[in-house]
């Protein structure tokens, strides 16, 4: 009996919870990174400074080391009945997904950041000319085009985002990798274990490259 016929299921389990768990940490950081691009950008002194405190801080401190701050740390001082809720309601994968999206939050706001100033500033003075507040020339002008410019990194950084996942590990969430130490050790198959978890990662991992050069052929800016 090959591992896949007496593990398949397992493997598959782990693979759907690596999903889920860097669907809602992405949609999460681009969020956040949305969120803190447009403040920055917003050329408000106080708010810049927050935000670029808030970006390094985290661009700076390991994944890992965020994911422990939230779970050992920041459970810590919530409300007893908060705490309890989580420890029934699979805490730990809560707790990684807060984590890893702060995380690439701040990568991401710098991507979009980057797209936004690609977009010639003319662009934002002429919608303002013409009666858009900024958060609706933002909106509705400059950050549809941004976005499309920011499509490469974006993709780069999903990619990232699902390999991080496995260091939920740590916290007991059953993803991919965690599954494939599981398996390892019940089979002492240790080859075949990773190498079945190594070829789910990079066909995750093609697969948004490829749905990323298509969403960047099909988005381009004509004349960039």
């Amino acid at each position: 009996m090959t591992l896949l016929n007496e593990y398949g299921p397992l493997f598959l389990k782990g693979l759907a919870m690596t999903l889920a768990l860097a669907a809602a940490s992405w949609v999460l950081a681009f969020a956040i990174g949305l969120l803190l691009s447009l403040l920055r950008m917003a050329r408000v002194k106080v708010l810049a400074l927050l935000v670029i405190v808030f970006v390094e801080y985290q661009r700076n401190v390991p994944p890992l080391v965020h994911i422990f701050l939230w779970y050992f740390g920041v459970s810590s001082i919530l409300p007893q009945a908060v705490q309890d809720w989580a420890n029934a309601h699979n805490g730990e994968f809560y707790f990684s997904t807060l984590a890893i999206g702060l995380y690439y939050g701040a990568y991401i706001s710098e991507d979009i950041r980057s797209g936004l100033r690609s977009i010639p500033g003319g662009q934002l003075e002429a919608a303002r000319a013409i009666g858009l507040s900024y958060f609706g020339a933002m909106r509705r002008v400059v950050l549809p085009q941004a976005l499309r410019v920011a499509v490469p990194p974006l993709v780069s950084g999903a990619v990232m985002l699902v390999k991080t996942t496995s260091l939920a590990m740590v916290l007991g969430v059953m993803e991919l990798t965690y599954v494939t130490k599981d398996v390892a050790s019940k089979s002492f198959r240790i080859f075949e274990s990773y190498g079945i978890s190594t070829v789910l990662y990079v066909v995750v991992a093609l697969a948004l490259l490829a749905m990323g050069g298509w969403l960047g052929h099909r988005f381009r800016i004509k004349g960039r």
